[in-house]
């Protein structure tokens, strides 16, 4: 069973960095994507960015989150992470990872068949 766990949260002020890390489990599949998406309070969920696994296609990332956030895996580790800089008081929300099989990307999340419990991430004004 896949297992998708998320870590680093926490509160910060607008400016600062925070990185997040997601570890899997129970993954079995030879080529798979992860994604980071988020829901604010009061919003829907949207998605941040998205990788594949193997490399072979570049990351993807949402309008407001571009040149601000980088997403990264380790493979060694099983781990996705997400480095976010220069946080604004909009990116408050809670963050979720999620993966699935095959190329998929942030904008369907609906795609991914896995999800982690989120966590938090708060930044002050």
């Amino acid at each position: 069973q896949v297992q998708l766990v998320e870590s680093g949260g926490g509160s910060v002020q607008a400016g600062g960095s925070l990185r997040l890390s997601c570890a899997a489990s129970g993954y079995t599949y030879s080529r798979y994507s992860m994604g980071w998406f988020r829901q604010g309070p009061g919003k829907e969920r949207e998605g941040v960015a998205s990788i594949v696994s193997g490399g072979f296609v570049t990351p993807s990332y949402a309008d407001s989150v571009k040149g601000r956030f980088t997403i990264s895996q380790d493979n060694a580790k099983n781990t996705v992470y997400l480095q976010m800089n220069s946080l604004e008081p909009e990116d408050t929300a809670m963050y979720y990872c999620a993966a699935g099989p095959g190329i998929l990307s942030w904008r369907r999340p609906s795609d991914y068949q896995y999800w982690g419990q989120g966590t938090q991430v708060t930044v002050s004004s």
